[in-house]
């Protein structure tokens, strides 16, 4: 499944490569322990999607490179910095099959690289002159927290619906990914009618891509998705596949109860598992997944025809058959 995502971003393989060159640059410190600590992260198994997304968005107009490598690096960055503070919040010790910064170093060395993250993100993006790059990404960085607030005030809250938990992934997941594809094509010279669509195209598919990792969360081999299986619902966290369960399963009431006393042990856990994966929660939910890349690819199909088009087609194709 790796070597396929690296086999869908292979016609940006070098510009990411410059992309990650900046990232090292950025996060050097003169401590080295603090060095370690940002190479760890660099080095932890992440995607690069965003930046992917911003280098293949940039494709549909002809620029430099240079011109869009620090506003990539800086996408990563934010991703990044969300996610040290985000195993902070969940005393996570896994990501990606890989022990997190908080396991190794503890909360505060954590909380701060998450913030020296975040404020190079800011440096980066201070080099553009258009004031959209830097309107865009302040509005995502202040909807992304909005989001984890909403999801910590949310825990074990069984009377959450579809509506509270779409406008949640809208803002923990697919405002970035949209981001990403929206100024991607702002800092080429794209005009608005094409980075518009590009934004369109990101916040469907990013909508599909949370839905799908929440699906990942019941049914992925934890080897593969670098997490324990059921780890979001530990935390009291209602995904999609939850939220279905508790308005249908025959056995509704039981999953509520389970959830309400907060799962109290691993046989608790794998019972409220076991209910939400036999009915039929699951096909729904990859229902929803398939409806948003529709969706996205509605949107790219009105853009101009170029190799990043075909890519961005096929990796959303990709996101709904994806298991990592």
């Amino acid at each position: 499944m790796e070597n396929l995502l690296r086999g869908l971003f292979a016609c940006v393989r070098e510009d990411l490569e410059a992309v990650e060159r900046e990232l090292e640059r950025v996060v050097r410190l003169p401590d080295p322990s603090l060095t370690e600590t940002s190479r760890h992260l660099l080095t932890a198994g992440g995607k690069r999607m965003r930046p992917a997304f911003c280098l293949l968005a940039a494709r549909f107009t002809p620029c430099a490179l240079e011109r869009v490598v620090p506003l990539a690096a800086s996408l990563e960055l934010i991703h990044m910095a969300s996610l040290v503070h985000d195993d902070v919040v969940d005393e996570a010790l896994i990501r990606r099959g890989q022990p997190t910064v908080r396991a190794r170093w503890g909360n505060r060395i954590s909380t701060h690289m998450g913030d020296y993250l975040f404020a190079q993100s800011l440096v980066l993006i201070s080099t553009y002159g258009e004031p959209l790059v830097q309107r865009v990404l302040a509005d995502t960085s202040v909807k992304m927290c909005q989001g984890e607030i909403h999801q910590i005030a949310g825990a074990f809250d069984v009377d959450q619906d579809l509506k509270d938990y779409l406008g949640r992934i809208n803002r923990k997941t697919a405002l970035l990914i949209a981001a990403s594809c929206q100024l991607g094509g702002v800092v080429s010279g794209a005009p608005p009618q094409v980075w518009r669509r590009l934004l369109c195209f990101g916040r469907y598919l990013g909508m599909a891509f949370q839905v799908v990792d929440d699906i990942l969360d019941f049914v992925a081999d934890q080897n593969e998705l670098g997490k324990p299986v059921g780890s979001d619902l530990a935390q009291g966290i209602l995904t999609l596949p939850a939220i279905r369960a508790l308005d249908h399963s025959p056995a509704r009431e039981r999953l509520r109860t389970l959830l309400q006393r907060r799962l109290a042990g691993e046989g608790d856990l794998q019972e409220a598992v076991d209910l939400i994966l036999v009915c039929g929660a699951i096909e729904y939910s990859f229902a929803i997944a398939a409806r948003y890349v529709a969706k996205a690819k509605e949107h790219l199909a009105l853009l101009p025809g170029c190799e990043a088009k075909a890519v961005l087609d096929r990796i959303a194709d990709f996101v709904t058959v994806r298991r990592f």
